[in-house]
Order: structure tokens, then sequence, then C-alpha cells
């Protein structure tokens, strides 16, 4: 009797017990995600031309797979927001953000969003302050941001590119380095370039044979390199014309190239005082058909026998036609370009050829001037920084590979990158 008792006692406490349970409401498991998420800040984005804003917010415990966030942008209407601006919860962290490290902070543990405004709002003015919020999703449960403001403006300094600047400022300094230097020692060392050295043979011999002098700048126009540099060359070899009064013809494929040729032919004459030898037919227009150029320089060559053929500039498929029949006439042949399909033909049919770059050395050795000089020198310099640089970062980005050293392989790739 005693233990049916007992057992009546401990069912009605159970149901008793059970009965409060089924009476105390649950707990809220989304109670705290339902908050507010704090630390949302809006700002400039730093290092542009200002037209984007910049978001940042903590990123925390809820950036689980599956949730997501939501970018919401207002110029003062209705709340909106593109494709680009919803994401997983997981991704846009301050890690991922494509700023060098002496400009950006990537172990912020934190999210980061750059909004450009021009593609979201069609009437977007420069100044103009916009208002974004940041909504959190993971399933049923949302969290919403307060609202923040941001003026997107235009920066003055890209931070970003401080590698650049650096290197400009050395590249500067050296240059006027090189310059002071080439003045103090009334020049500097250019190493012997024998196509160069002939200029003075050519010159010497058709003033002997009594012969014309041929000088082709080539087929292109004033903006290119290689032209720039034959009339570099052709200034100085004027200017020895004048001096021995031999005769000079320059046949030009562009307009513009001759009107330049005449005043660089023009002031050699006026240093070397021999204004009165000056000739203004030296530079005549052939015909700005490529082979059609070709087959009349051809034809004055064949004709008039010069003693001597400069083929100095940029050249293309005439090369061969050109520099084959002034090799038929006996001339003492220097030839110079850029391109290096047509240096065979150079090679085979001319005496002298300078290769490359000796093309745009050859102003510079030939004036001896202090400042030509030291561009020059400053080339070489880069060059030479190019070279170390790339054999030294190699090596570092291998040993920080090899050793797992991710903030040296970040470091060295964002320090050699071209912002």
């Amino acid at each position: 009797m005693l233990k049916t008792r007992l057992n009546f006692a401990i069912i009605a406490v159970l149901f008793a017990a059970q009965a409060a349970l089924a009476a105390t409401p649950a707990p809220k498991a989304d109670a705290a995600q339902k908050q507010e998420l704090s630390g949302f800040a809006a700002k400039d984005m730093p290092y542009d031309k200002g037209e984007a804003v910049l978001l940042t917010w903590p990123s925390g415990p809820a950036d689980v797979p599956g949730a997501s966030y939501q970018v919401l942008a207002s110029s003062g209407g209705a709340w909106q927001t593109a494709a680009e601006l919803q994401f997983p919860a997981d991704t846009k962290l301050a890690a991922d953000f494509e700023l060098p490290f002496w400009a950006w902070d990537r172990r912020a543990q934190a999210h980061a969003v750059q909004v450009e405004l021009p593609g979201l709002f069609p009437d977007f003015k420069l100044g103009d302050e916009y208002k974004f919020k940041v909504k959190y999703v993971n399933g049923k449960v949302t969290a919403e941001s307060p609202e923040a403001q941001a003026a997107p403006r235009p920066n003055l300094f890209n931070l970003a590119r401080l590698n650049n600047l650096v290197l400009l400022v050395l590249i500067t300094v050296v240059f006027f380095w090189t310059v002071s230097h080439a003045k103090r020692k009334g020049g500097l060392f250019i190493r012997r370039i024998a196509g160069l050295d002939a200029i003075d043979e050519a010159i010497g011999r058709a003033t002997e044979m009594g012969r014309p002098i041929f000088y082709s700048t080539g087929i292109g126009g004033m903006s290119g390199v290689p032209t720039i540099a034959s009339t570099a060359i052709l200034s100085e070899v004027a200017k020895k014309v004048a001096s021995y009064d031999t005769q000079l013809k320059v046949p030009h494929y562009d307009p513009i190239v001759m009107t330049v040729c005449k005043e660089v032919v023009k002031q050699a004459y006026t240093e070397m005082e021999r204004q009165d030898s000056y000739r203004d037919d030296t530079n005549f227009f052939v015909s700005q058909d490529q082979f059609s150029y070709a087959a009349a320089v051809d034809g004055m060559i064949h004709r008039e026998k010069p003693a001597a053929c400069f083929f100095i500039g940029y050249f293309m498929a005439e090369s061969l036609l050109l520099a084959e029949v002034g090799a038929t006439t006996g001339a003492i042949q220097i030839a110079g370009t850029d391109q290096e399909s047509q240096l065979p033909f150079f090679f085979t049919s001319c005496d002298y050829t300078l290769i490359g770059e000796e093309l745009y050395a050859a102003g510079a050795y030939l004036s001896k001037e202090p400042m030509i000089q030291s561009t020059l020198k400053v080339q070489d310099f880069g060059k030479a920084f190019v070279m170390v640089s790339v054999a030294g970062g190699s090596l570092l980005l291998m040993a920080g590979t090899w050793f797992k050293w991710e903030p040296l392989v970040t470091a060295i790739r964002q320090i050699f990158k071209a912002y």
C-alpha cells in the first residue's frame, strides 16, 4: 500500500513539472541575431577619382555558409540594391581588397565593400551625400544595420601608387646626377659603335669621288621613335657634309618628316657656318606609297651612283629593295632599324648595321652632348635596375613560396606591381 502511494506521488510530481515547463515561454533562439548589426560605417573610397564609397563592418561567427549580406543604398528616396551588392556572408573581406599593404590593412577582421555610385544612381553627382545600410539574411533570421551617410570626393594623392612615385623620384635623382657628372667630366663613356665610326669614312669617300650621299629615314611617321632617332643622326651627318662641302640627298616618304628634316639640315649648315652651301632641295618628297617610294629611290641610286647610302629609321619590305640596289653601285652602306624582321636583309647587303637600341644611342654617340648622353646613361641604369629587381624579386618569391612565407610573397608582388 505504501509503495503504491509513493508511485502516485512521483507521477504527480512529474506531471506538475511538465506542466510548469509547458507554461514557461521558450527562449527565442534567434533573438541575439535579430539585433542591429553594429560597427557599420560608410566613408569616401580612398585613392580614387571620387565615384565610389567604402562600406565596412565587423566580420564574426554569424558569417556561416548559407548566410548572405545585402547592401542597400539610397539617394534620398527608396532604398535600392544591385546584383553585385548581394554576396555570401563569408566573402568581401578586408583581406580580399586589391590594395597594397602600405595603403590598406589586410589583417582587419572586417567586411569591406566598394560601391561604384555612377552605375547605381543614373543621376549621380560628385559631392552629394548618399545613405547606406547592410542587411544580414540567414534563412528566416535577418538583421539590419543603422543607416550611414557618405559623400564621395576625388582624392589628390593615390597612396596605392607610392611605389611608382618612389621609382620616379629615384630615376629623376639619377638623371640629374648623370647630367652633373657629364658636365664635370666633359662627357660620359659610350662604347664604340662601328657603324657610326664609319660615317666619316663614308662622307670622306663621297667627297673624294665627287658623288652624292643618299640618306633615307624610312617609311615611318614623325611620331615614331626610329624616325626621331634617324633625324638626330641626320643632323650629325649634315654637319659633316657641310664641313666637307659634299652633296646630300634625302628622299622622303612622309611630308611631315620632310618638313622636320629640312629644318634639321638647315640648322646643321648654320651651326657649321656654311649657310651659303645649303640647298633647299636637299630634302624632297617622293611618294606615300611604300613600293612607289622604293622604286623611285632605287631609280635615283641606280642613275646617280652615290658613294654612300644611309638607311636609318623605320623600314619594312622595302628594306631589301633599297639596300640591294645600293650594293650594286658599290656604295658604302650604313643601315639601322629597330624592326627585327628587317635586320637580316640589312646584314647581308650593308657594310654596317645599327642593331636595335644602337639606333637610339647613335645621337648621343655622335653629338657628345652631356644632356643627351645623360639620358642614355639613365636608360642603362634603368635596365640594370630592372634586371637586378627581376633577379632579386624572383629569388625572394621562390624563398617565400618554399618556406610558405605568405606575407613576404604578397609584399614582393605588390612592391613591383604597376598600379
